[in-house]
């Protein structure tokens, strides 16, 4: 494949990363920043997040930015440049939330991890995946997730697919027209899956964690391509630009225990891929 083009280095922990009219917005957890660049890598910063943690994101239909943050379980929408409540899980949540999605009908999709932070080393199966319906209705719509990470959802709203932490795979979903899903079957992916996306293909883009490198498998798990970043970890991954074939890869030089003293160095690379990305993000 094409080698990797660096767009942006030096941030911190960068996540959820999505394109959106000409932009990759994304997060720094630990600057607790709302970022975008362009495609020539140029950056802004549009807002900061003083009382929490920053993770997932997602595009509502009419343009507006919810964000997710972690601890307070609460998700943020930007508008007019600024944050103001969209929804609050706290009643709903079990443990921290983490990762989330947006589909086409507004609908939110949050990974609820089922426990705080530091994991503890017993958990188990406790992940779930809530449902944040365009009218603000909550619902859980999955159960028995192992460290529930990046969400992804196809263009025809029938496929949701989460990738599984702790579990070390993605977990596949049949979705209903109400969005409730129907567990289908559990594919390899690599070692700690953390972000995903979908291709025109229905193959899954996941960023492996402790593999550094980001992995594309088929509907059968099959690995059938793959983007190192050796000596980094790979957190998230975007398939955005004008024709949807850049392939935009989240990396960190971290660790595990590194992330806990809050020591991480963060970057964006890119790299042009011959399946479109399609649907959510």
């Amino acid at each position: 494949m094409t080698a990797l083009t660096t767009l942006l280095d030096g941030g911190k922990y960068y996540e959820a990363p999505r394109w959106h009219d000409g932009r990759l917005w994304f997060v720094d957890c630990l600057a607790r920043t709302l970022l975008s660049i362009d495609a020539a890598g140029q950056c802004r910063t549009h807002a900061t997040f003083e009382d929490d943690t920053p993770c997932g994101t997602g595009f509502l239909p009419d343009g507006r930015l919810i964000v997710l943050t972690m601890f307070r379980k609460r998700l943020l929408v930007f508008a007019e440049d600024k944050l103001s409540l969209y929804a609050d899980l706290s009643e709903v949540a079990t443990g921290v939330i983490d990762d989330m999605i947006v589909d086409g009908l507004g609908r939110a999709y949050v990974g609820d991890l089922g426990f705080n932070f530091p994991p503890p080393p017993d958990r188990g199966a406790d992940g779930r995946i809530i449902q944040v319906a365009a009218d603000g209705a909550t619902r859980v719509v999955a159960e028995g997730l192992r460290f529930p990470n990046g969400i992804a959802i196809s263009p025809d709203h029938r496929r949701l697919v989460v990738a599984e932490m702790d579990g070390e795979c993605v977990a596949d979903y049949e979705m209903a027209p109400d969005g409730s899903l129907s567990f289908r079957r559990r594919l390899p992916c690599g070692k700690e899956p953390d972000g995903i996306c979908l291709d025109h293909d229905g193959a899954v883009w996941v960023a492996a964690y402790s593999e550094d490198a980001f992995v594309r498998i088929d509907a059968s798990g099959q690995q059938l391509q793959r983007v190192a970043v050796p000596g980094r970890r790979a957190i998230a991954c975007a398939l955005g630009g004008p024709d949807r074939r850049t392939l935009f890869c989240i990396s960190a030089a971290t660790s595990h225990e590194d992330l806990r003293r809050g020591k991480s160095s963060a970057r964006i690379d890119a790299v042009t891929v011959d399946a479109p990305g399609a649907g959510y993000p």
